[in-house]
Parts: structure tokens; C-alpha cells; sequence
């Protein structure tokens, strides 16, 4: 059975940091993309940044570029997302979604995702 499981998040002050994992089970996790999503209160579904399975290449939002570092450890099924001077609109439930296809390089759009963790809240706020 295939779950998906964020986890990490918290109340942090403007400037802080934080590191969110997405730890997976029940699939071949090296060859699957993995994206992270968040979604704030009345808005839609935004992707923050992803890591692809085949060379690991990676891409960010251009809110979060130059603060937030994807990465992989598929020794241990995780992903991680390293979010440094973070700001009070960065303050959303976070995401993790699982691709499995891995014949395409991952994408910020959540179609392409076809399953999804439960959410870790994240709150920037003084």
C-alpha cells in the first residue's frame, strides 16, 4: 500500500527556518518524481519546488528560488525540503506529491502527481 507522510512543519518567526521530509513507502521511491505543493487559506494549490528520479535535477518557484533546497535521500524513501528566511507569506499547509513516472523530468504542476501526503502546516508569524 502506497503512503505518503509530510512531516516537519511548525511555528516559526519571520526569518527562521525550517525542514520539512516527505517520507514514502510502498512503491520503488528512487524512480518516482517528487514534488512539493502548498496551499494557503482561499487560495489555490502552488508548487514549490520539485526533484526528479533519473539525475535528480531540481526546480523552484521563483517565490521560494535562492531560500529553499530540495533534495533526496532514497537510502531512506525521504525527501527533504530546507526552507531558510522564511516569511510570513510562505505560511501554508505544505505537500508532498508522488510521481511515477519516471521517464519525464518533474514539474510544478500537481496533474502530473498522482499521490498525495496529508499535509504538515507551516506558520510564519511573529
Amino acid at each position: 500500500q502506497l503512503q505518503v507522510v509530510e512531516s516537519g512543519g511548525g511555528l516559526v518567526q519571520p526569518g527562521g527556518s525550517l525542514r520539512l521530509s516527505c517520507s514514502a513507502s510502498g512503491f520503488t521511491f528512487r524512480y518516482s518524481n517528487i514534488g512539493w505543493f502548498r496551499q494557503a487559506p482561499g487560495k489555490e494549490r502552488e508548487g514549490v519546488s520539485c526533484i526528479s528520479s533519473r539525475d535528480e535535477q531540481t526546480s523552484y518557484a521563483d517565490s521560494v528560488k535562492g531560500r529553499f533546497t530540495i533534495s533526496r535521500d532514497n537510502a531512506k524513501n525521504t525527501v527533504y525540503l530546507q526552507m531558510n528566511s522564511l516569511k510570513p507569506e510562505d505560511t501554508a499547509v505544505y505537500y508532498c506529491g508522488v510521481d511515477r513516472n519516471k521517464f519525464r523530468q518533474c514539474a510544478l504542476l500537481s496533474p502530473q502527481y498522482n499521490y498525495w501526503g496529508q499535509g504538515t502546516q507551516v506558520t510564519v508569524s511573529s
